[in-house]
């Protein structure tokens, strides 16, 4: 697996990780057991948050990595209603608990709320200093929001944005990819196979992404997320429940497209045109 540093001060993860967004929907059972595949197959990096199942997934992922801590990179995410500085430092409290675990390797803001971010960028001081996490970041900030994180937070000290990232949902590229650049800030792209809307192998899409994959002895699947972490800024966060298909999703991480390959699908799934903010789902 290819490891990619988190962050301009951070360790290096594996550029495929594991998203656990709306697994308390699923068969818990079957969740651990495709998140400890995931370990297995080399995909360390766990993403979380306490706004999943209202921490039940934090209960599942603490679960899942229950004598593997040490191999896991550790990410969960505070809500922004949580996200003063006593309201963040009590979340992460929480979070550690569900998790069983004494440390994050990264805690984000969901997204930008009510609370002052110079609060909350206060209480992931106090938090680091504690050693309860080791670095901290945003989620779903656009190019002036991260741009104002960092100003607060000092040069190299937000590990990443996480945002919404997919082959048919590429307007990313164009001010926040660029932000993040600018700031030696990673991004993480969560729901790269667009939440169940992943291309179809009958569309123009779906069979570029075929026919590149058969030229690997790959799938459509490891094809998208090596295109999208074809940036070295970026890292993705696939969310399965299936072992097979985290065992699928890992190989991503090993997978090298050629100049051609990556033009035809840029070519089949158009970034679109620069627009402000970040898109969700």
């Amino acid at each position: 697996m290819q490891q990619r540093s988190f962050g301009a001060r951070g360790p290096t993860v594996s550029v495929i990780g594991q998203g656990t967004w709306q697994m308390e929907r699923d068969e818990r059972a079957r969740c651990v057991a495709t998140l400890r595949a995931g370990l297995d197959a080399g995909m360390g990096h766990v993403d979380t948050a306490e706004l999943y199942g209202q921490g039940e997934v934090e209960q599942l992922v603490g679960e899942a990595i229950a004598g593997r801590r040490d191999e896991v990179f550790l990410v969960s995410k505070v809500m922004p209603s949580n996200a003063s500085r006593r309201g963040t430092i009590e979340a992460c409290e929480r979070s550690l608990r569900r998790l069983r675990t004494d440390r994050l390797d990264c805690y984000l803001l969901h997204w930008a709320g009510r609370h002052p971010l110079v609060d909350t960028i206060a209480a992931f001081d106090e938090l680091t200093r504690a050693g309860k996490i080791r670095s901290f970041g945003v989620s779903n900030f656009d190019d002036e929001q991260l741009t104002e994180a960092v100003r607060l937070a000092g040069p190299g000290r937000i590990a990443c944005n996480q945002v919404l990232y997919h082959l048919e949902e590429r307007t990313i590229e164009h001010r926040v990819l660029t932000a993040c650049r600018e700031h030696g800030v990673a991004l993480v792209a969560y729901s790269p196979f667009a939440v169940g809307r992943f291309p179809g192998p009958t569309s123009p899409g779906g069979r570029v992404l075929d026919e590149v994959a058969r030229a690997h002895g790959a799938s459509a699947r490891q094809v998208a997320l090596a295109f999208l972490v074809r940036d070295p800024l970026v890292l993705a966060i696939p969310k399965t429940t299936s072992e097979d298909h985290a065992r699928d999703n890992a190989l991503a991480g090993d997978l090298v497209l050629t100049d051609a390959e990556l033009a035809r699908i840029d070519a089949a799934f158009p970034r679109g045109r620069a627009r402000r903010g970040v898109p969700t789902i």
